[in-house]
Order: C-alpha cells, then sequence, then structure tokens
C-alpha cells in the first residue's frame, strides 16, 4: 500500500486502511473501492491523507504501533471519558487503565519499530485521535528512557488525558482556527488547570496524572505556562508528553498548526531543544520517528519519483525507497514486484537522498 492525499485520488482506487469515526465505529473500511461519493465524503469529514493498495507495494506493510482493535477502543473510551467531564460527571478509572494496561503491554514488547504510521483523522475525532497519538507517542519515548511498565502505564494515562481540560472550554474557542482574542488565549490556556482539576479527584490515578495534564505547556526557559515552570522544575513525565503533543499536532491536520510532513516536525523539535525541551528526550524521541514515513511518495535527487517501502532503523532519516521508470505502463494494482523496478537503500547509497515529499 501507499499513502495519497485525498486530493489526488481516483475513481476506482482501493483503501487499504480502515477510517474509523470518534466512538471507534468503522467510518470506511479496509478494501472498499471507492466512488466520486465517497472521495467527496473523504473532503467533507476533513481527511487528507488515506493509504490505498497498489499492486506495484503489495509487499509494503505500514505497520502501526498498537493494533487497530486498541487503537479502536482508545479512540472509544477517550470520546465516553470526555464526555463525561463535559457533563459534570465521573468517568470510569478502572476501565481506563485496564485499556492503557493493554496498549503499553503491545508497545513494551514489540521490538525494533519505527512510529511512522500517519493516521487520517476526520474532523470529528481530531481531538480524540491526537489524545491516543499522544499516548502511544509518549509511551514509545518513555520506553526508549527504560522506563518500567508501572511507569509507563502512569505515564500512558497522563498522555491520554492530558487534554481533558479542553472539553471544558467552549466548543466555539476551541475550534476557532484563528484570530483568538488576548481573552480567549487566556481562556484556551486554562485547559492545563482544568485538566489538574479534574484529574486530582479521580482517586484510582496517581497525583502525577494530573500534573501531566497541569505542566505539559510549561517550557524549559520559563516561558509556558500556566506556572512559567523551568528546567529541573517540570515534572519529566510531563515534558515526555509535551514532545508528543507537539509532534502530532504538527504533522496532523485540525490541530491549529499549519500541517508538515514527519521530517520538518523532526526539525522543528530539535530547533526547540534547550528552549521549550531538554535535549536527551527529543533525541531519543528522533532515534523512534520514521522521518519519512512508509507509504509515502518522494522525489530522489536524481530525479526519479518512488515509495518509501522500508526503513533503516539505525538511520531513520535514510529509508529504502522503491522507483520505476517513468513512462513505464504499469498497472496500479496486480503485478507485484515485476516490472523494471529498482530499490535505493539511502544508507547504502550515500550520494543519493530525498529532495522532496509529494504526498
Amino acid at each position: 500500500m501507499r499513502q495519497v492525499r485525498v486530493d489526488a485520488l481516483k475513481i476506482g482506487d482501493v483503501l487499504g486502511k480502515t477510517i474509523y469515526s470518534s466512538k471507534g465505529r468503522i467510518l470506511l473500511g479496509k478494501g472498499v473501492k471507492l466512488t466520486p461519493l465517497f472521495i467527496s465524503k473523504l473532503k467533507d469529514m476533513g481527511i487528507s491523507i488515506v493509504y490505498i493498495d497498489d499492486g506495484r507495494f503489495d509487499d509494503v506493510i505500514v505497520e502501526d504501533i498498537i493494533s487497530e482493535e486498541r487503537r479502536r477502543e482508545a479512540l472509544e473510551m477517550i470520546e465516553k471519558s470526555t464526555q463525561a467531564v463535559r457533563l459534570g460527571k465521573d468517568f470510569d478509572g478502572f476501565a481506563l487503565k485496564e485499556l492503557i494496561h493493554k496498549i503499553v503491554e503491545e508497545i513494551f514488547f514489540k521490538k525494533d519499530v519505527l512510529v511512522n504510521m500517519m493516521d487520517m483523522r476526520s474532523k470529528d475525532n481530531a481531538l480524540f485521535a491526537h489524545a491516543v497519538n499522544v499516548c502511544v507517542l509518549a509511551t514509545v519515548l518513555g520506553k526508549a528512557l527504560f522506563m518500567d511498565q508501572e511507569r509507563l502505564e502512569l505515564l500512558a494515562i497522563g498522555a491520554l488525558l492530558h487534554d481533558v481540560g479542553m472539553v471544558q472550554i467552549d466548543p466555539e474557542i476551541v475550534n476557532k482556527v484563528e484570530g483568538h482574542t488576548p481573552e480567549e488565549l487566556e481562556i484556551l490556556k486554562s485547559h492545563t488547570t482544568l485538566g489538574f482539576e479534574t484529574l486530582r479527584k479521580k482517586k484510582e490515578f496517581s497525583i502525577l496524572v494530573a500534573h501531566i495534564a497541569f505542566q505539559h505547556h510549561e517550557h524549559s526557559n520559563g516561558t509556558g505556562y500556566p506556572r512559567q515552570l523551568k528546567e529541573g522544575e517540570i515534572l519529566p513525565l510531563a515534558q515526555i508528553v509535551a514532545i508528543a503533543d507537539l509532534y502530532d499536532k504538527l504533522t496532523s491536520d485540525h490541530s491549529g498548526f499549519k500541517r508538515v510532513m514527519p521530517h520538518e516536525a523532526c526539525e522543528i523539535l530539535m530547533g526547540l531543544v534547550g528552549k521549550v525541551f531538554p535535549l536527551e528526550p527529543v533525541r531519543l524521541f528522533l532515534r523512534n520517528i520514521a522521518a519519512y514515513p512508509t507509504g509515502i511518495t518522494v522525489r530522489l535527487s536524481t530525479g526519479e519519483i518512488g515509495v518509501v517501502v522500508d526503513q533503516n532503523l539505525s538511520m531513520p532519516t535514510r529509508p529504502i525507497i522503491r522507483v520505476f521508470d517513468e513512462g513505464e505502463n504499469v498497472s496500479r494494482r496486480g503485478i507485484g514486484l515485476t516490472g523494471n523496478v529498482r530499490e535505493y537503500n539511502l544508507v547504502e547509497q550515500r550520494t543519493i537522498f530525498i529532495s522532496e515529499v509529494l504526498s
């Protein structure tokens, strides 16, 4: 399979990965042949990228860090939990902890996998998909920092609920894309305090979970909020969540940020070291991120266009690219690896580099 921009889809393309709603329900299932109506629906939902089946890349597996089942359960759980908070009700913290245990277990025992899945979130599930992604990304970083499973579960709960205070703010302010007044910005910033107040009352959670929500917008140089804490005063777990939070916002639609590609987000994170984040967790985070995710289309310095088909764990910025001769009459499905196929392993081909990301 390969990744395609929704505005570049063609009638008859076959969906390679299932798209879910905020409640974890299937919106469009894997294997569905895309019609004009389906393509229009994807655009209406605000989805900008999808994965499609392509015979030239039948062997290419875009592997998520957690299973589809677990991601679907997490979407449903965070939707239910935040809905309860919005209504001023309690939510089932024990059920959430049980789910987090399963998520952390999947990540803890998975070896040699870079984070390279770019999810297909829609407008209706953007907040929930963001929470799940931050949970997964933070847990991956926690694992890289050699945290034990118990500590990872505490981190994962805090990451999943880091923005829970946001649901207590007027949706018109939250969903406003730009042009916030100073008063509205202060209201938005209050989500850290609101989240803290909500989570500190949950006796089934460690108080550290509440502090993750409270501190995930603090900066190493003291320019963050709500308390302008500096390096050494900020909870390390909150810093981990902050890194995951920003990376996911940068690489996703509907976050208030202009969406950039993963390799650009990695550069932005590095540029914030010493100002917003400490060096070591950022360095380890980038070692576990595929700068060029499997399935994306790129242009090489040779002028050739290809698709990232595999990763090099030792050098996440130098993946393996499969290209075809331009003008070759190749069916989009059903040919496997026949034809004049070339692959470049950029770890071995040191003089070739990616010059542009096309999808």
